[in-house]
């Protein structure tokens, strides 16, 4: 059977999003397992969510002592549920509070598939959603217990709904209130879960598609008084309730503190020029990338086409956007990358043209070399001999997805190469993730310093060592969450009181003079157990952390 017949074959019915979705969950699992705990923002979630279910406060967001008002409280609430089903807080293993990720990941693909079926034949919505589950920067969100992935699911899931209505208001497949509310819940979880992102581009679409059509009249069929309705049930209780538990201070910090200063400047470094999302897409969008000139050529031949015309204008205003604002990271179009795919799909229901085949192969070529030379950096850089297989498949595997999907689309098998590039694309993203990443030790501060503790039971958790470790000179959030929400991030004067007080204590190297002068005033006497040396890639500094305990009579070391 031919992968045209297999394709239309698989792609009937649920099956299109059932298999884009389970696309997504094959790319993103192997890193969710192996990738430790991340600086900055996965680690002060992760840490977060614990403190939620440590104090059974899930209204007021926390890290350690501090108010966390940053985003609304949407996605602490899913990782919470997570680490409750499989897991628990006092476990601190990272990979259930990335469970919501890939699952909004998988979503994403999905209704990517399913919107994309509303315009296309079903075999191009299948593939649009398996575009979408396989490109480097959704595969990446979906191991990281952030907010991200699940934005991309709950806004691209909004989307497709709102495709499908405007679809059926043109002859296209019928859309009945079950879809309609599929679009306000969608609405309203990307709301709970990363404030105005969500709603500002799924607005942003029904305003460029007003503003191309002059007629909104299909926009009546979205039920607008029940819309409003559902959106306040499922946003408004928690936004009382934080409003009225810190008297309007999430608000107030939320948007002065965190989102005024993205729209204002390149908030903590984080600015860049106009151009930087555009620049990097094809390599985030990997290994679609090898479709995006056929989707450009497609975007501009077929623009008066229904579902090509939603597309851009579920694209272009979004991705306008975030080139404008000044605060740029790689992940904020994410949402909009669903567009990509389906523009990407929709030029495979034609034939391509020699020069659009000739520019997706060499820009494929490009991308995966790029990338697979990005994995000898890191084996350079933080690697060593025992690493060099690993980063031989990880580069082989991502390199073979540009050349190989290169090559056949030259032969003029624009589907067979978009497979093959597809397969061996999430097979290089595993081996990356989950075989190169992880051995590179010096990235590893807080996980390695976690491992030497727990081989000396200094760990609280162990139920040997007493809390709280006392930290000196290295404050990052993944070192928290290992250690416990009572952990001190303190300076070597602390360190050395805990000494004192018989509780372990990690001391960088530049605090350890201080330290040791505080021992000698306390009459104390410290006995090192670890030393751990790597980079602090949060700020580029190098360090080395020692582990200690208080001179005594030692436990004997049991099997935990």
């Amino acid at each position: 059977m031919t992968l045209d017949a297999e394709l239309a074959k698989w792609s009937r019915g649920w099956r299109g999003p059932a298999i884009a979705a389970l696309v997504a969950f094959l790319a993103g699992l192997p890193g969710l397992l192996a990738v430790p705990p991340l600086d900055r923002d996965e680690s002060r979630f992760a840490q977060a969510t614990a403190q939620m279910l440590e104090t059974h406060d899930f209204v007021v967001i926390r890290y350690q002592d501090e108010p966390r008002f940053k985003k609304p409280v949407g996605i602490h609430w899913m990782q919470a549920a997570s680490v409750t089903l499989l897991s628990s807080p006092e476990a601190r293993e990272i990979w259930a509070y990335r469970v919501p990720s890939l699952l909004g990941a998988m979503l994403a693909a999905a209704a990517c598939a399913w919107g994309a079926a509303a315009f296309f034949p079903a075999p191009a919505g299948l593939l649009a959603g398996a575009m979408l589950a396989a490109t480097f920067l959704l595969s990446t969100e979906a191991l990281i217990a952030k907010t991200d992935a699940m934005l991309a699911g709950v806004t691209t899931l909004a989307i497709a709904a709102l495709a499908r209505i405007y679809a059926a208001a043109r002859d296209g497949p019928p859309a009945g209130r079950r879809t309609v509310v599929v679009f306000w819940v969608a609405i309203a979880l990307a709301a709970l879960i990363k404030g105005p992102v969500g709603p500002l581009i799924v607005l942003l679409t029904i305003l460029a598609l007003a503003a191309q059509e002059r007629r909104v009249r299909w926009l009546v069929r979205l039920n607008w008084p029940w819309g409003v309705i559902i959106v306040l049930l499922i946003v408004g209780p928690w936004a009382g309730a934080v409003t009225v538990a810190t008297d309007g201070g999430f608000w107030s910090a939320a948007v002065a503190g965190d989102l005024a200063p993205k729209l204002a400047g390149g908030q903590e470094t984080h600015g860049a020029p106009p151009g930087y999302h555009t620049l990097l897409a094809p390599l985030l969008a990997f290994p679609m990338t090898l479709l995006l000139p056929a989707a450009m050529v497609t975007a501009w031949r077929r623009r008066g086409e229904s579902g090509v015309r939603f597309a851009l204008a579920w694209l272009v205003p979004a991705w306008l956007l975030f080139e404008m604002l000044p605060t740029k990271l790689v992940h904020y179009p994410l949402p909009a990358y669903g567009a990509l795919a389906w523009l990407a799909a929709a030029a495979l229901t034609e034939p391509l043209g020699s020069r659009t085949r000739w520019a997706g192969a060499g820009l494929s070529a490009l991308a995966g070399v790029v990338l697979a030379v990005g994995a000898f950096y890191l084996l350079a850089l933080y690697g060593d001999a025992s690493d060099l297989t690993a980063a031989t498949l990880a580069g082989g595997l991502l390199a073979a997805a540009g050349l190989v999907g290169g090559y056949m689309l030259l032969r003029q098998a624009p589907r067979v190469a978009l497979v093959g590039a597809l397969g061996l694309g999430i097979l290089g993203h595993a081996a990356l993730a989950a075989g190169l990443a992880p051995r590179l030790d010096p990235l590893w501060l807080s996980d390695r310093t976690e491992q030497a503790m727990a081989k000396a039971r200094l760990l609280p958790r162990q139920g040997v060592a007493d809390a709280p470790v006392t930290v000196a000179g290295y404050a990052e959030p993944s070192l928290v969450f290992a250690l416990g929400t009572p952990t001190e991030l303190e300076d070597a004067a602390d360190a050395a009181q805990a000494i004192a007080e018989r509780r372990p204590a990690v001391v960088e190297a530049r605090e350890e003079p201080a330290f040791r002068r505080a021992l000698a005033a306390l009459g104390a006497t410290a006995v090192q157990v670890a030393e751990i040396k790597g980079l602090d890639y949060s700020n580029g500094d190098e360090m080395t952390l020692r582990v200690y305990e208080s001179r005594g009579v030692r436990l004997p070391e049991t099997a935990p």
